[in-house]
Formats: structure tokens, C-alpha cells, sequence
């Protein structure tokens, strides 16, 4: 047997013991394989096996025996091999599945979803199903989801009940009287479950713990959101006692062991209201003509050391929260806002990356280590955006170059197949009574872009760093911040999609996709349809996620990529700044579990944050349409489901729902595929992008929800 032949079956047999389908670079990681050359093997080898029916390619690049020596279905869900667990979702029907991670879904009807309720963890017995999808029943719940939820009041004369903001938990709350805390009808409150049932028509009883205010003031609210999501609002006394221990002197002994670079031009470029800045560009002409770029990122592993109190809750938080109208931070204010926030005119202690640039922005030579910093300005995005537009203003020559230097930074990273979306940004300007009086949009300007670059361009080294090997030397444990590219499926449905507005997307390589994707971007920039392609284009693209399992980021058309840039608002990056540091003294590779176990919890609370933004955002979209039940406005078809069409106005980005049943004239039949709603008898059609013109129904602040009545095609 030649070497091919061996190399063959080292593969086959890599990809028959896989429990999901693999991809070219989860081979080679299996193989030990780090080198270019054989890389590119092993991924000519799957395709032609794949072409010759020995295995299956089930999406594009993932590849799965025929013959799986531990079947990814059997493995988990054969019930002589023992109870099958999994989280349990409700659907509005009030059945659900069991959602499992390394198997097809089980739906539970629901009359066998027991006494569960939304999210909890489930044991599961499979029944006989007469269609192809898995069915079951929930023989025990494991573990409660969360016993503490948001409500409003509903109280009568003898008892009362609190109504869950999560409407998918699935059942009001009982609260005795005298377990009310003084609680009134309407008030919005925090409730603990105290008795959970044994039958699924009862109801669980609960005791109210905190009052959170009325329904609809914004404060109540916004801490109602939090509650829901099972997110933070402030920090134990005890952890706020130890973040005002820490030193703020930074010794000579530090220093010393720091390159010092408080002499070179350094500035950072923020929000006008932000307060942590916890990333800065420092830039110099060197004598060679080159041209030095240091991204110097706040040190924050130097004041949170591994075990303490506030690390422990750093992980537990894992990720600073952004609502609408606040930040609820990962890191106690004094080490977010002061210690570690690199402010201007201070010395301040970094972690930084050094690139020297040639005159077409290529890297000649790169450093990566600590250094100490003293920040000369701190710019706005406005203030930037001005100097770079007319050339004016503070260090306005070094700003400039740096945006150019950026500029050749983002051709080639686009040339290279990096998908290039560019959303608006939503935000709320606030009257004197907390209520939004204006919607604001805003759009990346060349000043995020010059950031933007630099700290792609950071953590991307950082990752090739320590994950590309050197020789023959086996990559480390690091941690990977990693996206897929887009199934074969989701592409397809885009494309059928877009083109009934006259556009073209496919392709079949992923750097195809990309620059199909690209274009169509950029054509439907201004046109009416623009957010809702954007939006389903965002949705046809995987997640994003954190793992010690690098397989490249897609969309950025990265091979290894990694999070180095906001430690004060990432604890990822913290995993990321010591493992760094770690790996610069020499230190052995880490073991792998316990960081893929921690960037597990990592990426959950990251989805659980971004879920938390977004009922705010909608909470502050119904209570600006509040007032303006019964205008008229102009928008478009952004959603169509079995149960009613969703248009976005077009002026402030508000969306709201016409039921089907409520659509005047006929009765209107729900075509999935073909994205639209069709009478029965006048056959007119409603599609997904459609102009419209609705009128303001109704808002229902509880489920922060709007209502439109529907008055026609625009």
C-alpha cells in the first residue's frame, strides 16, 4: 500500500468514526496534518471520494461516511443505550421539541410535554411516529431553566396571578396575597417560583421578590428584559469592595518590563458617549519609510487575576450587555471606566500588536507583547470622520495616512472574498420624560472602517500566531472565533429570492458566494428592498461562535481568526490575552476541554446578550409608536408566516404584523416557498418586499408588540 493509500484510508477512517459530517480542516486537525501543501490533499482526496460515492458531501465541504461506525441518529437516541437528554423549546401551539446537540430534533406533542416549560432540560422516551421526524415524550424534567422570571400583576380579590414577559414559558404564574410584596395590579416584577406542578394544566406557584416599577416605565423595563433573559443588572458589594482595592499606581518595575511607547502618537477614535475605550492606535514614520502601527488594547489581565472574585463573575457574564438605553458591563465601572479604560493623557498599561507597513499596507515585521501607552487624544467617530473628509484638524496628516493605510487593508481583505455587510444601526434619541421622541440611524462611516481594519488585522495575527505551527510543531490550545460558510440550501433560497426583484446570487466555491454576496449588497444599497435582503442575507450566513476548534472565519475570509481587542466587554478575549501571554513565555499548550468548555458558555451568553438588545430595541419601537396610533405610513413587506404578514416602516424602521385573518377581501393562503400570501379567490398575491401602506393599529407593551391594519399595495 503506497502512501495515497494509506493517506486514503487514515481519512475514511477519520470521517466513519465522526459523529457529524466533517470539513476538509477538521481532518486534517484529526490527522495532525498543519501543512499547506497537505491540507489542499486531504481536500482534493474528500472531494473525489465524495465524487466516487465512497462517502457523502451533505452540505458543501462537509463530508459523511455512508457506513458511520457510531451513527450520529443511534448514538443518541437508541433507548437501550440509556435516557436521551436535551433543552425543551415550546412552539405556540404549545407543543415543542427537544432540541439535542449531536442529533435531529424530537418533537413532543403536547399532551407529553409533562409539567416542563420552556428551556428546561429534559429526559426524553422516543414513541412510535408515523411520519419521518423523531416524536417523543418528556419522562423527566433534570434541570429547571430558571425559577426567578418578569411579569406584570394581575390581582383579584383573592389571589393573584403574574403574566411572564417569556411568553414561550408557557404558563402564568400564582401568587398568593400575602407573597405579593405589596405588589399591585399592573406593576411589572420579578417573581420566584416556589412549587412547580405535577399536572401540566396547573400552574406554578410563585412568591414576588422584587417590585420593578409600572408597566411601561422605561427602567422597569429595561430591567424586565434583563430578568427575562436571566442577565445581570449590577455587581455584589463584595465584588465592588475588591475592584476598589486594586492599585491604580503603576509601579517602575512595570514599566520596565514594557516596551514604552508613551512617546509615539497614540489616539483613540470612540463613540461620542462611550466611557470604556479599551482599544488605541498609536502611529510613527520609521526611518526606512515605513510606516508603524501599534494596536494597543487594554491590559486587563494584569488587574484580573485568574480565581478572584471579579474574574469569576466576568466569566459568569462573559460578555458586556448593550440595551438600547444602557450598558450593563462585564467588568465592574471602576476597572471598565477607569483603570483599564485607556483615556486621554493618562499612562495606561496595554497588550499590544505592532505591525510595520510598507507603502501598499503590507506587513513587513510584527511584534506582539506588553507595552505602557500614553493616549494624546481622544477623538470621536464625527471628529475623525470631519478630519479625514477635509483634511483638517488634530494630527490631521497621521490620521489620514492611517485611513489609507486601512483603505488598501480592506481592498485586499474584500479581493480575498470577505463579505461586506453594512448595516444601519438603530438608535433612539430620548425626551425629557425617557420616551423616544426621534429614530436614528447610522451607517459606517470611514473613521469605524479605519478601527474596524485594525482590529480585524490584530486579532487575525494574534490567531495565526499561536494556530499556524511552526515546522513540524503541533498548533496549541487557543481560542478561535469561528464562522462557517453558508449551506448549499440557504444560498439557493437567497438566490430564488432576489430574483424576483431582478437580482443574481450563487456561486459554487465559498470566495464565489462571497463576491456574489458583495454585489448584491452593494446593488440594492438605497433601494427600498435593501433592508430586508440585507436582513435575509444575514440570516442565510451561520453563526459566528466561539471554539477551540479553528475551521477559519468565513465572512471575514479568514483562515484563523480570533477575539484580542475588547477584553473589558469580552471575556474571550481575556481567555485570549493569557493563553498569549502564556504561549510568549514559553508555557506548554493548555488543556483543550477546559477552554472549549468555557467558550461553550461564552458564545450561549453572547446569543442570550444579542436576544436581550433586541427586546429592547422593540420595547423602544412600540413605545414610539405609542402616540401615533392611527397615522398612516408608507412601508415594506419584511416577513410573511402562516399566521400574518410583517411590515417595516419605511421612515423609522418600526415593525408590526398584520394577522392573515384580518387582511380585507379574501382569504389569504400562506406559500412558503415562494415568500408570499395569495387570495383564494381574487388570487392576488402578497410577496415578501412588497411596498405597503398600513395604518397604526394597536401596541401592546407586554409582548411589545405592534398591530397594523393593512390598507393596501404601495
Amino acid at each position: 500500500m503506497n502512501k495515497i493509500q494509506i493517506l486514503i484510508q487514515e481519512i475514511l477512517s477519520v470521517v466513519e468514526h465522526a459523529r457529524s459530517a466533517v470539513n476538509y480542516k477538521q481532518v486534517c486537525k484529526a490527522l495532525g496534518v498543519y501543512d499547506s501543501k497537505s491540507r489542499r490533499k486531504i481536500h482534493q482526496i474528500l472531494d473525489d471520494l465524495a465524487f466516487k460515492g465512497v462517502i457523502e458531501e451533505v452540505d458543501r465541504g462537509k463530508f459523511k461516511s455512508k457506513n458511520p461506525l457510531k451513527p450520529r441518529q443511534e448514538a443518541v437516541v437508541k433507548p437501550k443505550e440509556g435516557a436521551i437528554q436535551g433543552k425543551f423549546e415550546r412552539i405556540k401551539s404549545n407543543a415543542g421539541f427537544v432540541v439535542l446537540e449531536d442529533a435531529d430534533d424530537i418533537y413532543i406533542p403536547q399532551k407529553f410535554t409533562s409539567n416542563a416549560f420552556h428551556g428546561d432540560i429534559v429526559e426524553v422516551e422516543l414513541i412510535p411516529s408515523k411520519g419521518r421526524r423523531l416524536e417523543g415524550k418528556i419522562s423527566r424534567i433534570v434541570e429547571r431553566k430558571k425559577s426567578v422570571l418578569s411579569g406584570t400583576v394581575q390581582k383579584s380579590q383573592k389571589f393573584a396571578f403574574v403574566v411572564p414577559d417569556d411568553f414561550k414559558f408557557g404558563s402564568d404564574i400564582f401568587v398568593p396575597l400575602n407573597q405579593l410584596a405589596g405588589a399591585e395590579s399592573g406593576e411589572k416584577v420579578l417573581v420566584k417560583v416556589v412549587k412547580w406542578p405535577k399536572k401540566i394544566e396547573d400552574s406554578p406557584e410563585g412568591q414576588v421578590v422584587e417590585i420593578l416599577g409600572q408597566t411601561g416605565d422605561r427602567n422597569a423595563e429595561m430591567h424586565a428584559i434583563l430578568a427575562e433573559f436571566g442577565l445581570p443588572r449590577g455587581f455584589p458589594k463584595s465584588l465592588e469592595e475588591e475592584a476598589k482595592r486594586i492599585p491604580l499606581e503603576i509601579t517602575q518595575k512595570e514599566i520596565q518590563r514594557r516596551k514604552d511607547y508613551r512617546k509615539v502618537l497614540t489616539f483613540t477614535i470612540d463613540p461620542f458617549d462611550a466611557k470604556d475605550f479599551d482599544d488605541a492606535i498609536s502611529f510613527q514614520v520609521l526611518e526606512n519609510g515605513n510606516y508603524e502601527v501599534g494596536v494597543h488594547i487594554a491590559d486587563v489581565t494584569h488587574y484580573v487575576q485568574p480565581g478572584s472574585l471579579i474574574d469569576k463573575e466576568a466569566i459568569e457574564r462573559a460578555t458586556s450587555i448593550y440595551l438600547v438605553d444602557r450598558v450593563i458591563p462585564m467588568l465592574p465601572e471602576v476597572l471598565s471606566n477607569v483603570v483599564c479604560s485607556l483615556r486621554p493623557h493618562e499612562d495606561k498599561l496595554v497588550f499590544s500588536a505592532i505591525f510595520e507597513l510598507d507603502k501598499q499596507a503590507k506587513i513587513q515585521k510584527q511584534w506582539f507583547g506588553r507595552c505602557i501607552i500614553h493616549s494624546d487624544r481622544r477623538f470621536t467617530y464625527e471628529e475623525a470622520q470631519e478630519i479625514i473628509q477635509t483634511k483638517k484638524g488634530d494630527y490631521a496628516d497621521e490620521i489620514n495616512l492611517v485611513d489609507g493605510l486601512a483603505k488598501k487593508i480592506r481592498a485586499a481583505r474584500m479581493k480575498n472574498g470577505a463579505v461586506a455587510f453594512d448595516r444601519e444601526e438603530v438608535k433612539f434619541k430620548l425626551d425629557g420624560a425617557d420616551k423616544p421622541s426621534e429614530v436614528i440611524f447610522k451607517r459606517s462611516l470611514d473613521a469605524h472602517k479605519l478601527i474596524e481594519e485594525f482590529m480585524l488585522l490584530a486579532n487575525k495575527k494574534v490567531a495565526e500566531f499561536i494556530g499556524m505551527p511552526k515546522g513540524k510543531n503541533v498548533p496549541k490550545t487557543f481560542v478561535y472565533r469561528i464562522h462557517d460558510a453558508p449551506s448549499e440550501d440557504r444560498v439557493s433560497e437567497l438566490g430564488s429570492f432576489v430574483k424576483t426583484f431582478g437580482y443574481n446570487f450563487g456561486g459554487k466555491s465559498p470566495i464565489e458566494i462571497a463576491r456574489s454576496m458583495n454585489k448584491l449588497l452593494g446593488e440594492v444599497k438605497g433601494k427600498p428592498e435593501e433592508n430586508m435582503i440585507q436582513t435575509l442575507a444575514v440570516k442565510s450566513m451561520a453563526k459566528a461562535i466561539y471554539t477551540t476548534e479553528n475551521i477559519g472565519h468565513y465572512g471575514l475570509a479568514f483562515d484563523y481568526y480570533s477575539h484580542f481587542t475588547s477584553p473589558i466587554r469580552r471575556y474571550p478575549d481575556v481567555m485570549v490575552h493569557r493563553l498569549l501571554e502564556h504561549y510568549l513565555e514559553g508555557g506548554k499548550s493548555q488543556k483543550q476541554s477546559d477552554y472549549e468548555h468555557l467558550c461553550k458558555h461564552c458564545s450561549e451568553r453572547e446569543k442570550l446578550a444579542s436576544e436581550a438588545e433586541r427586546a429592547s430595541i422593540r420595547y423602544m419601537q412600540v413605545r414610539y409608536l405609542e402616540d401615533r396610533i392611527g397615522e398612516v405610513f408608507d412601508g415594506v413587506v419584511s416577513g410573511i408566516t402562516e399566521w400574518g404578514i410583517y411590515v417595516e416602516i419605511k421612515e423609522n424602521k418600526c415593525e408590526g404584523m398584520i394577522r392573515l385573518k384580518d387582511l380585507p377581501g379574501d382569504h389569504y393562503e400562506f406559500h412558503e416557498k415562494a415568500y408570499m400570501v395569495k387570495g383564494r379567490k381574487t388570487k392576488k398575491e402578497i410577496r415578501l418586499g412588497d411596498d405597503a401602506q398600513i395604518r397604526v393599529k394597536g401596541i401592546d407593551l407586554h409582548k411589545k408588540q405592534i398591530d397594523f391594519d393593512w390598507l393596501g399595495l404601495g
